[in-house]
């Protein structure tokens, strides 16, 4: 059953993480209904792109495993 949700991504250092979280992303671009990104105007790099999905928990997990998996990302899911 497909639900939906909200996700939030941290990025520490984006721009040595940032081809790999948007491979990622686009990978799994079925699932985003929306992304609205913003980085820290003191900090150039980090930055918060939060998503609203639509999908099964499980690739909803399997996504952020592998976004996990990234160093400097921090990944934190909330179900509607």
């Amino acid at each position: 059953m497909d639900h939906l949700s909200v996700m939030s991504i941290r990025v520490d250092h984006r721009t040595d993480s940032a081809p790999r979280m948007q491979e990622i992303l686009t990978k799994n671009g079925d699932l985003i209904l929306g992304r609205f990104g913003i980085h820290d105007p003191d900090e150039v790099n980090h930055g918060l792109i939060t998503l609203n999905l639509r999908s099964d928990m499980a690739r909803i997990q399997n996504m952020m495993d592998e976004l996990n998996g990234l160093e400097g990302v921090k990944v934190n899911h909330m179900q509607a």
